[in-house]
């Protein structure tokens, strides 16, 4: 597995993860159980702390990075991202949060101190900016996003059928082996 550590910081893994061999994990990143990192996706925790819940899936070329801790941000911007959540292919994740059950569109950017709350889809190509906070159960678009509407029941019961759906492409690869 391409896994690197920094200075101290090493991946933890947790159980039946896949990450691609073309995909980097970079220090001090925790993978939940059943996630996956897919084709020459990068999750590069080295200056501050990344955590990807079960069952979530980082598509390929996916960017996840972070923000380092400084005197006027002591925490700095971490990212974190929820259980059974989607993470479609050259999306950009910068020092965010994501929660449960949602579904960020392919090409999309979401900047530090964003938060996504839980059951929330993010339209393809959308920006969210720096602090911006998305209210659950709604469908965001646009460059800066902007609530379009609520999600529909099939929607809603979506964001969850696509991550486990991930999660049976991935002990495909497993079973391969």
């Amino acid at each position: 597995m391409p896994l690197s550590s920094y200075l101290d910081a090493h991946p933890r893994l947790g159980e039946h993860i896949y990450v691609h061999a073309s995909a980097q994990v970079i220090g001090d990143v925790n993978l939940g159980d059943d996630s996956s990192v897919w084709c020459n996706a990068v999750v590069r925790g080295d200056v501050n702390h990344i955590v990807v819940g079960r069952c979530s899936n980082i598509q390929d070329f996916v960017m996840c990075h972070v923000s380092h801790k400084n005197a006027s941000k002591p925490l700095g911007s971490p990212l974190i991202i929820g259980d059974y959540v989607t993470i479609g292919h050259n999306t950009i994740l910068h020092g965010c949060t994501i929660g449960d059950e949602c579904l960020i569109g392919m090409g999309a950017i979401v900047m530090d101190d964003a938060v996504i709350s839980a059951r929330v889809m993010v339209g393809a190509g959308s920006l969210v900016p720096p602090g911006k906070v998305l209210e659950s159960g709604y469908l965001y678009v646009g460059r800066p996003v902007r609530k379009v509407r609520a999600l529909t029941e099939a929607e809603l019961l979506f964001l969850k059928y696509s991550a486990e759906h991930y999660v049976r492409v991935k002990n495909n690869y497993l079973a391969s082996k």
